[in-house]
């Protein structure tokens, strides 16, 4: 999370984020440490995270309303993330003081070689409950919010949150990364849905990561689309067509298309790259 934003223009449509927050300690090294060894970092840094803050975080520097529910420790942590959260431009007038709390901590560690990060997480206490929501708070914090973000990690509260949001006809975009106990009803609630790396695989069993996203819209038929992220590579999104598809269009096999995008966009690019197929039918449908 960082303080600097485009301020938000009144009268905007609003992102609501619902979930943890955590803080991280961020240290970068040369390369990852072996066993029992002793290193030098590059550089050290101290600032709040967590899935929730940095979307929030990311919307608020995009210059939209941005406004979080979540339980937060009244530790010198969980003050600190909001603060920070406050000075990003999100609203933090729904997060719930826990006063005998203790704050979400996460330790980690940037490998410059392989450009990876390897994270040691430590949870908080206590969790954000469907008690904590009342009638109330629910019609408060959802007033003006045009897209509710959720990831699973407070699922039963996200779900009570999310059931109320579908009723009110606002759009559900959910970050899955990983399978996790009553996700599958949050899935089915999601308008839009944007994956790691190995969750389409892992959560619909099937041999590819095109073949997995493609399961996921046929399963989950209120998806209008789902993103699988690539790390340094970007990330693919799978589109459902918003009308019938002309027959004369010619059937495609999905993970030749794949295939066939990968080898024609410009890795090279140091501008973002996007590679589109256009409409397509294929079998699958």
């Amino acid at each position: 999370m960082s303080s600097c934003s485009d301020e938000a223009i009144p009268g905007q449509p609003i992102v609501l984020g619902c979930g943890q927050l955590c803080l991280d300690y961020l240290v970068t090294v040369p390369s990852f440490p072996i066993p029992d060894q002793k290193i030098r970092s590059t550089s050290f840094k101290v600032q709040g995270g967590g899935n929730t803050g940095n979307s929030l975080t990311c919307v608020a520097r995009l210059g939209l309303p941005s406004r979080i529910l979540a339980k937060v420790a009244d530790d010198s942590h969980g003050r600190f993330m909001v603060e920070e959260l406050e000075s990003s431009g999100v609203d933090t007038s729904f997060c719930m003081n826990a006063k005998d709390g203790a704050s979400h901590f996460n330790y980690a560690i940037v490998d410059n070689q392989t450009n990876t990060r390897t994270c040691i997480f430590t949870p908080g206490y206590p969790p954000l409950l469907p008690d904590d929501l009342t009638e109330s708070l629910l019609l408060d914090v959802l007033d003006g919010v045009r897209v509710l973000y959720v990831n699973g990690r407070s699922r039963e509260a996200e779900l009570l949150l999310a059931q109320k949001a579908h009723s009110k006809n606002i759009s559900i975009l959910i970050n899955a990364e990983k399978k996790r106990a009553g996700l599958d009803e949050l899935l089915d609630l999601a308008d839009y849905a944007i994956c790691s790396t190995n969750f389409p695989q892992v959560w619909t069993e099937s041999p590819s990561s095109p073949s997995a996203l493609l399961s996921m819209l046929i399963r989950l038929p209120k998806l209008k689309f789902v993103i699988i992220t690539l790390g340094e590579h970007g990330c693919v999104m799978l589109e459902r067509c918003s009308s019938e598809v002309s027959g004369s269009e010619e059937e495609t096999d999905i993970d030749e298309l794949h295939e066939s995008l990968k080898q024609s966009t410009d890795f090279t690019s140091v501008l973002p790259v996007c590679n589109s197929s256009g409409m397509l039918q294929g079998d699958w449908l």
